[in-house]
C-alpha cells in the first residue's frame, strides 16, 4: 500500500486489506482467479479517493449485466411476451439488487473511499454499492469474456430469479391499475423532502389518491421512494 494513497484516504485507508486478501476474495466471491487485478482495483473505488474510480467500469458493466439477463430470461421463459420478460427484467436488475448481492457477496471492506464519504454513510449506500457491483461485473468481463460474465450473473442472481414464480408487477402499476379498476383518480406523487451527501441521497415521496389516501416512504433516488411510497399504499389499501 503506497504513502500517496494513505495520504489521500486518511485513517481509514488503514482499514482496507492487503492485495493478496484482495485476491482471494475476488476468487472466493465471482468464482475465477484474477489475471488483471488492477481492473478489480478500480471497480472497488469510489471517486472521494482522488485516483481512478469505477465510473467507466460501472457503465461497461451495466451493459453485461442486461445483456446476461435479457438472455437468460429469453431461454428461461420461451413462451413469454416481450411485456411480460421486461417486468422480470426490470424487478432484476435495479441498483438496490445490486446492491443486496454486492452486501452478500462481500463487497463492503474492500470498498475505496475517501474518509468523508465514509463518515457520511457512501459503504452502505444502495447507490454506491450498487454502482460497483456492476463495475464487477465489468471488470470480470474484460477479465474473462462474455460467457464466464453471463455465468456470474446467473450463479450470482440465481435465487433471485428463481423466486419469479409468477411475472412481478410493478408496485407502480399495480397502484394504477388499482385505482382504474375502483374508479378511483390516478395516484399523484410529489417529493416532500431530499437530505443526505450527493454521493448517498434520501427522497421522501408522498403518493395520493384524491382523498382517498396519502402515503409516504422514502429511497435513495426519486424513482425507489416512489416504487416504496406505492407498494406501501398498495399493502394499505388491500389489507
Amino acid at each position: 500500500m503506497d504513502v500517496v494513497q494513505r495520504g489521500a484516504l486518511g485513517t481509514d485507508r488503514g482499514r482496507l486489506l492487503s492485495g493478496d486478501a484482495l485476491t482471494r476474495w475476488i476468487t472466493d466471491a465471482l468464482g475465477r482467479a484474477p489475471t488483471r487485478p488492477d481492473e478489480y482495483s478500480r471497480a472497488l473505488t469510489h471517486g472521494s479517493t482522488a485516483h481512478a474510480t469505477y465510473e467507466r467500469l460501472e457503465f461497461l458493466g451495466d451493459r453485461v449485466l442486461g445483456l446476461a439477463v435479457a438472455e437468460w430470461l429469453y431461454d428461461r421463459f420461451p413462451a413469454e411476451s416481450e411485456g411480460a420478460l421486461s417486468k422480470r427484467f426490470n424487478a432484476l436488475v435495479t441498483g438496490a439488487v445490486c446492491a443486496d448481492i454486492a452486501r452478500a457477496i462481500g463487497v463492503v471492506p474492500f470498498l475505496k473511499l475517501g474518509k468523508q464519504a465514509r463518515d457520511d454513510g457512501a459503504g452502505d449506500s444502495d447507490n454506491v454499492l450498487g454502482d460497483v457491483m456492476e463495475a464487477l461485473i465489468g471488470a470480470f468481463y474484460l477479465d474473462h469474456g462474455h460467457a464466464a460474465a453471463s455465468a456470474l450473473v446467473r450463479r450470482l442472481w440465481g435465487s433471485r430469479i428463481d423466486a419469479q414464480v409468477r411475472v412481478p408487477r410493478h408496485p407502480k402499476s399495480a397502484l394504477q391499475e388499482w385505482a382504474a379498476a375502483n374508479n378511483r383518480r390516478p395516484p399523484e406523487y410529489a417529493i416532500v423532502d431530499k437530505s443526505g451527501p450527493g454521493h448517498a441521497p434520501r427522497f421522501t415521496v408522498r403518493v395520493t389518491i384524491g382523498k382517498l389516501a396519502a402515503v409516504e416512504a422514502s429511497g435513495t433516488s426519486k424513482q425507489e421512494a416512489e416504487t416504496a411510497a406505492a407498494k406501501a399504499m398498495l399493502a394499505q389499501l388491500e389489507a
